[in-house]
């Protein structure tokens, strides 16, 4: 008889603000000296790991997010390993104050190397129970807001003639996210407008790629209902979730060198969820539960 694993039980889902400062990296501690690395969504989850490596590996860090206090706290974390680290709160949906973001990303380096929009937001639903307001606020937040950041920083690159590079953070969208309807159109209409603009902006030098996580263990997990968080860790073949640090290492990968000579893809880091997987995170509906 197949064993499964147990779901994991801590009180905490993700890795600490220890843990994240201290585990072993592949990279190294001086890959991003000198360069500028905005992270939206930065306060916490997938975010947050990223902040820490990037931080990590020399960057001065531009972290924007909706809690400027939750932001602050991360960042004095942050600060610890040596460079910049500069907060703003904001609202992505806001095309002005994305616009004032960027500007004044400029105004205090003169420069952007990478920008990782990782803000988003989503709630697990049946789509038949998906309001007006709900639908356009997921919407609005995943695909707007990323476009807004987005087309922000290619026209200061271009019209800087510097080099950009850009990661969009989105979602195992090719066979569906059942339960999230909305935010798999989002994702999905992100995917395909970073694959269009990588090709329009290659001539500007600017490359855009996404990475796309699966089931990776952020604090979001315990907002999961009961019935639903222990298949979380059984959406695809290696029957497990990811850490942060499968994501952040995946960013960096595209961010440096050694992506160079990639853009309009999508990095899958998912066990294999985007082949094999039965995600249901509002929890699966009687009808495709096996009966005797």
């Amino acid at each position: 008889m197949t064993q499964h694993p147990p779901e994991p039980r801590k009180p905490f889902y993700g890795m600490t603000d220890e843990e994240l400062a201290t585990v072993p990296t592949v990279y190294h501690p001086e890959l991003f000296k000198g360069q500028v690395v905005m992270i939206s969504g930065a306060a916490g989850g997938l975010g947050r790991g990223c902040a820490f490596l990037f931080a990590r590996l020399g960057a001065a860090l531009e972290l924007c997010g909706r809690d400027g206090e939750k932001l602050e706290r991360v960042a004095e974390k942050l600060r610890a390993f040596g460079n910049p680290v500069h907060c703003t709160p904001l609202t992505i949906r806001d095309p002005q104050q994305v616009a004032d973001f960027i500007a004044g990303i400029w105004a205090r380096h003169g420069r952007l190397d990478v920008q990782l929009n990782n803000a988003g937001g989503q709630f697990a639903q049946l789509a038949l129970d998906f309001t007006v307001k709900g639908w356009q606020a997921v919407i609005d937040t995943n695909l707007n807001g990323t476009w807004y950041m987005m087309q922000q920083a290619a026209l200061r690159w271009r019209d800087q003639g510097q080099v950009g590079n850009i990661i969009n953070m989105v979602a195992v969208v090719e066979r569906g996210n059942h339960g999230m309807a909305h935010t798999s159109a989002a994702r999905a209409g992100v995917i395909h407008l970073s694959k269009t603009v990588a090709v329009e902006w290659a001539e500007h030098k600017i490359r855009v790629n996404c990475v796309a996580p699966g089931a990776v263990e952020t604090p979001a997990f315990g907002q999961y209902s009961d019935a639903a968080r222990p298949t979380l860790y059984r959406t695809n073949p290696m029957l497990r979730a990811g850490d942060l640090m499968d994501t952040a290492e995946a960013c960096v990968y595209l961010a440096a060198p050694s992506g160079k000579f990639i853009t309009g893809e999508v990095l899958h880091i998912d066990g294999g969820q985007n082949l094999w997987g039965d995600p249901w995170p509002a929890g699966k509906p009687d009808y495709f539960k096996f009966k005797d």
